[in-house]
């Protein structure tokens, strides 16, 4: 395979990669979150809070 078709064959690999990562994006956009996946995400907001007011406790010590 020649240089040119070599880097027209990266080109395109690039340009497809990039076109899956936005599909992939515009889709985690648009679904909504199950309730188990805002239950986690509520709850590991809450445990690092939690580490944070823990941590200015001791630093206040």
């Amino acid at each position: 395979m020649s240089d040119s078709q070599h880097d027209e064959q990266d080109e395109l690999q690039k340009y497809l990669e990039e076109k899956a990562k936005q599909e992939q994006e515009k889709k985690q956009e648009v679904e909504p979150l199950s309730e188990y996946e805002a239950c986690v995400l509520r709850e590991s907001a809450r445990v690092k809070e939690l580490i944070a007011e823990a941590r200015k406790g001791l630093d206040s010590d």
